[in-house]
């Protein structure tokens, strides 16, 4: 540890990281809906059978939620992170060799699902590491950041990742991706550490931290001795209204996230009649749109919070005003201007983004013992849309021939949303978990 009298500042590095790390996630999840419609072409996929493709990815990464969890608490964030980091970026490199395969299908759908399976500790991990790292009054600002990521995936790498399938060919985007992400793995190993294990922060910044809400300790042989979970503590945390709302929300959305992360190139490209590259081009506005809405309205959270106002108006003011918004998206069912259609879907990603609060609201309000594990779990409840929303979406295009029911099903996310925020959630909260009972002192008690 530094010794120094003036506070250090190592937390907003690690704040860099967390944003880049998140950036290769979603950068490797979009790989396939800006390749979707030329290699949906060229491979004779079917509306229905891109929408399975789409949806492999969330049933993976549904599934292991949990158990991610669970793996982030026993052997912490930094590791587990830079580990998965590795391995989702090989399947996301080999999905470019997919037509080598005797079913090209197939391949793509086993492949997307061990990407999601790797890719299922990350999002829990950034919230860990934004606990341990962050007092509270930091913390939307640090959750905006990581949280942002998918926009700035979209909205930089889309255009990008279009112009090469332009020049070479939809195969070298899971290449360039793939290897993007093999790299910055490793330097995550080499450069990220848990607090108390950073050479470079000193004491004043820890205990500023510290006395701020956040928890240095998380994860340390000591605090993990501190407590002991049992499978009833973990039913209570779910079966809590609070957190039923707050899953909810993250469904709704997650939804709308997933839209732009699947089918919104392919809207752009097959209902618009845009080109490849204009599709990337264009695809990039609504992703700018809810990185700025993110950014304001992680800010936003936290200056009501600064300025006294409780945590759950400066939660749900962001999130619940946000949702609302995002419902504008279904105007775009009634214009065939391009530039309406722009905007609108701008102003309802910029909507979608200035809502997208979840994670912070996991780490103000999840028991500080398991917060590895109430990520997963959250996670799991807000990623049913990672299968539903392709899903739905390549039915609904199936059976209609059209984008109009597929965006008045997203748009109708964000009212959903709002009245689980405001009737369900309730009062802002953490969560107490209650000692799991000393079964070895139980039995000697019934012995004599």
């Amino acid at each position: 540890m530094k010794n120094s009298d003036k506070k250090t500042h190592i937390r907003y590095l690690m704040l860099v990281f967390m944003g880049v790390a998140m950036l290769v996630n979603f950068i490797d999840r979009a790989t396939l809906s800006v390749a979707a419609p030329v290699m949906s072409k060229e491979l004779n996929f079917s509306a229905a059978d891109m929408g399975w493709a789409f949806s492999a990815f969330g049933w993976a990464y549904m599934l292991f939620q949990i158990p991610g969890g669970i793996l982030l608490d026993k052997f912490g964030s930094r590791l587990v992170y830079g580990l998965a980091m590795i391995v989702w970026s090989i399947f996301t490199f080999l999905q470019g060799g997919v037509y080598l395969f005797p079913s090209v299908f197939m391949a793509l759908f086993i492949l997307r699902f061990l990407m999601g399976m790797a890719e299922a500790p990350a999002t829990p991990a950034s919230s860990r590491l934004s606990v341990q790292w962050f007092p509270d009054r930091e913390r939307g600002f640090a959750t905006s950041i990581y949280q942002t990521a998918p926009y700035v995936a979209l909205g930089v790498f889309t255009p990008v990742l279009s112009w090469v399938i332009s020049i070479y060919s939809w195969h070298y985007v899971f290449y360039s991706a793939g290897l993007l992400g093999i790299v910055f793995g490793a330097f995550w190993l080499m450069f990220v550490r848990d607090p108390l294990k950073h050479k470079s922060i000193n004491q004043q910044e820890l205990d500023y931290i510290r006395e701020g809400g956040g928890i240095p300790e998380l994860g340390s042989a000591q605090r993990q001795s501190q407590q002991k979970v049992s499978w009833a503590q973990i039913k209570t945390m779910c079966s809590n209204r609070m957190m039923i709302g707050v899953y909810i929300g993250q469904f709704c959305l997650t939804s709308i996230t997933w839209f732009f992360f699947t089918w919104f190139p392919t809207y752009l490209y097959q209902e618009k009649g845009l080109s490849i590259i204009k599709v990337g081009l264009v695809a990039a506005i609504p992703a700018i749109a809810g990185f700025v809405g993110g950014i304001i309205g992680g800010m936003l959270s936290d200056y009501l919070l600064r300025k006294g106002y409780s945590l759950t108006f400066s939660r749900k003011l962001p999130i619940v005003s946000g949702m609302l918004l995002s419902c504008s998206i279904i105007v775009a069912n009634y214009t065939q201007s391009i530039p309406v259609v722009i905007f609108v879907m701008s102003l309802a990603f910029f909507a979608k983004g200035f809502s997208n609060l979840g994670w912070c609201v996991l780490s103000d309000t999840s028991p500080k013992e398991v917060l590895g594990l109430a990520g997963g779990i959250f996670n799991t409840f807000g990623n049913v849309a990672g299968i539903l929303t392709p899903l739905v979406i390549g039915f609904i295009i199936q059976a209609t021939g059209s984008f109009d029911w597929a965006i008045i099903y997203v748009g109708s996310m964000g009212i959903v949303g709002v009245i689980s925020y405001l009737f369900i959630v309730g009062k802002l909260q953490r969560l107490t978990l209650s000692p799991a009972p000393d079964l070895t002192a139980s039995k000697t008690a019934v012995h004599n």
